[in-house]
Parts: C-alpha cells; structure tokens; sequence
C-alpha cells in the first residue's frame, strides 16, 4: 500500500475506534496537496502564472496549504471574493463566472481584484457605469466564447458551441469598439476556458496553442497592447482508470516549446487549476451497514452516500474504491459478506441515484469494513446537497503537513 493511502487508513482507523457510530468522514492530506501544488507551480515554463480556482474546494486549510504556492485565486461569485479577503487580504484575485450582480461588481473593485473576467457586452457595460461612479478603474479581461475546427470535445464543454459562458467570438469587434470609448475599463487581456475534463494532454497542449494564435492575431487586427491570456483550467481526474492519468510532465514540456516559439513577449499565461490541484488530496469514508442481494445484484450500504459525495453521480461514472478491513463485529449473528464478486456502493437517500459505485469488483467486503474513495477533494462535498433527508454531515478532518 502506497504510503499516502496508509497514512490516511490510520487516521480512519483511529477516529473509527473512537466513534459511538458508523464513521463517515472526509479525510485531506495537506502534506501530499503541498507537494502536488508545489510539483506543478515548479514546473509552468516561465512567463506562466497559476491561479487556484476555489470552486473546487475553498476550506480553509486547503487554501492556506495553497496561498504560498500560487500566484493567487480565482473566485466566481461575492460570498467567494468575502471568504477569500476576510482570510487572505493580500492574495491576488481573479473574478469569474456569468451573472455577477451590481453588488458583487461593486466590491471586487473596493476590495482592489487584480481582474474581473467579461461574459457580455452588458456586464461591461454594468462594469463600466459602476467603476465611473465609484471613481474607480476596472481590470478587465474578455471571456471569449471561441468557435476551432480543431476542438476536440469531453464529457463538459464550456464553448465552442451555444453555452451561457463568455463573448462569442463575432461579437468581439463591438466591445473592442465601445471600449475604446470607456477609460473606466481598461482591457488587460482575454480569457478562454472552453471544456474541463481534459485527460489528453496534447490535445490540451493544440487547445492553448490555438489560444494564444488568436489572441496574438487580435492584438495585431485591433491595436491592443494586453498584459496576460487566461487560459482557464480544463484539466481533469480519470476516476475510471485512476492509473490513467493527465501526462503533466508531457504537457509542460510542450508548454515550454510552444511558449519559446510563439509566446508574446511581455505577456503572461495565466491557468486557472480546481480539480486538477485538489482533488487527489482528499478522500471520502463511510462504514458499511449492510450488504444485500436483490434481483441478482449485490448492494452495499454505506453510512453517508451522494448527499456528502455527489462527484461520482455528477461525473457519472463508478467511483474507485479501496476496503479498510473492520476485524470487530458486536452482534452475535454472522457478519453479512461479498466475495470475488460485483457489487454496487449505495448511500442511505430513499432514492435509487444515491449510487457511489457499480459494477465494482471487490475480492472481500464485510458489514462494518470501511469504503475509502480516493479523488475526493475537488467538487465533492462542496457540491453535494448536504442537508437532504437531515442526515448528519460527515466529520472532516486534515493530515497535517509534516
């Protein structure tokens, strides 16, 4: 067993002994998040800028694990940009996202954002008319929705189609003329983010490659003189094949290459990493309650289920698993069992989607064993709908960085 696995398996197991009930429980290892975040920042050629996108996963040790590591973070609504500044006061932010209200404008530029993302000519609009009261000038970078020929898809697409994400392209020639016009606003640069889910790391190397070939054509149509190219996160988990995974060392050495041929001086590229920067650092726990056959299948019953881990569900896909063998048994009738078969991982909903797991093959599974889900700290319990049917939330706890 891998090291990391084992230090998380005696963290479960002690707070197991402990516990006057089934466990459920989230578990982060902060030391291995540190040197994950450490390994890509290290790595980005230079001229790259790496942003933290806080959606994914915005507790507070995982973002003091993170502050020193990355050039800043990126927020996409007013109640991110209030945790981020009660916390970090300092940090660089980006703001992102469609639909920003009035308010949420109002405060980024009082709490001085290093720059608001554009996702229509009416937000600018919003933006500009906002920023010229207050007196203030606004950062702003265009969130382009980018139409390529070339674009390969995956399971989430953000653009290149009709999405509510962004400027279409054909619309750029307007904004950049009604800019020209606002000196409240000053134009820092473009911002792309077209797919996430991207397990293909030469195709995410062609994807930025075409980023920067359109934004520097655009500089050259227009006359603009921008500062950085956002070009977004996008890179995914393999929760299927988890030994399949992005080649990170192939991407940034073709980064690297591509910067050194056709980077535009002066100009930095910045990356937006949630999923990809959090995810493997967290794991989610529940004790088996039961295990029954029905119709042929067998179901294993977990405390807890999507209403704490949704990602399975959201991702549709079956969750990997490892069994953490429980050797108590406190009741005087045979301890149900599965062995060398398949089963299903189910949580406690009254509904038949509360489902972790299928078609699992499992070598042995008893009541009372542990289920351990690795890739859990990214869109996990920050998506899930916690308070559905009242149960209890599950406890949460961080390996401390050694």
């Amino acid at each position: 067993m891998e090291l990391r696995l084992a230090k998380v398996f005696d963290s479960l197991r002690s707070a197991r002994a402990q516990a006057g009930a089934p466990l459920c429980a989230y578990v982060y290892d902060l030391a291995a998040l540190r040197r994950h975040a450490a390994k890509l920042a290290g790595s980005l050629p230079d001229g790259c800028e790496l942003f933290y996108a806080i959606k994914a996963n915005s507790d507070l040790p995982i973002l003091h694990t993170l502050a020193p590591l990355v050039a800043g973070f990126e927020v996409s609504s007013g109640g991110e940009l209030a945790w981020v500044r009660t916390n970090f006061a300092e940090v660089p932010v980006i703001f992102s996202g469609p639909g920003k209200l009035d308010h949420e404008l109002r405060e980024a530029l009082e709490q001085n954002v290093d720059c608001l993302h554009a996702e229509s000519l009416h937000e600018l609009q919003r933006m500009a008319d906002i920023a010229a009261r207050a007196g203030r000038t606004a950062p702003v970078s265009l969130r382009i929705n980018l139409t390529l020929d070339t674009l390969a898809e995956t399971s989430l697409m953000m653009g290149g189609k009709p999405t509510p994400f962004g400027i279409p392209a054909q619309q750029l020639p307007e904004c950049l003329e009604w800019l020209r016009a606002r000196p409240e606003i000053r134009l820092r640069g473009f911002h792309f983010h077209l797919l996430s889910h991207q397990l293909d790391a030469a195709a995410h190397l062609q994807l930025v490659a075409a980023y920067l070939e359109q934004a520097r054509r655009w500089c050259d149509d227009h006359g603009l003189d921008i500062d950085h190219i956002n070009v977004g996160g996008g890179i995914g988990i393999n929760y299927r094949q988890p030994d399949r995974q992005f080649d990170w060392p192939a991407f940034s050495a073709g980064l690297s290459a591509l910067l050194n041929e056709r980077g535009m001086p002066g100009v930095a590229v910045r990356f937006e990493f949630g999923r990809y920067m959090t995810a493997a650092c967290g794991y989610y726990a529940m004790q088996v309650i039961d295990i029954k056959r029905s119709h042929g299948k067998t179901f294993v019953v977990g405390r807890g289920g999507s209403h704490h881990f949704r990602t399975p569900y959201a991702q549709g896909h079956s969750h990997p698993f490892h069994v953490l063998p429980v050797d108590e048994w406190p009741y005087s009738f045979a301890r149900p069992y599965a062995e060398d078969e398949t089963v299903s991982v189910v949580g406690q909903l009254c509904t038949p989607k509360d489902v972790l797991a299928f078609d699992a093959q499992v070598e042995s599974v008893r009541c009372n064993d542990v289920l351990v889900f690795p890739y859990a700290g990214a869109y996990a319990w920050h998506i899930s709908h916690h308070d559905f049917l009242r149960h209890p939330h599950p406890a949460q706890w961080y390996l401390p960085v050694e």
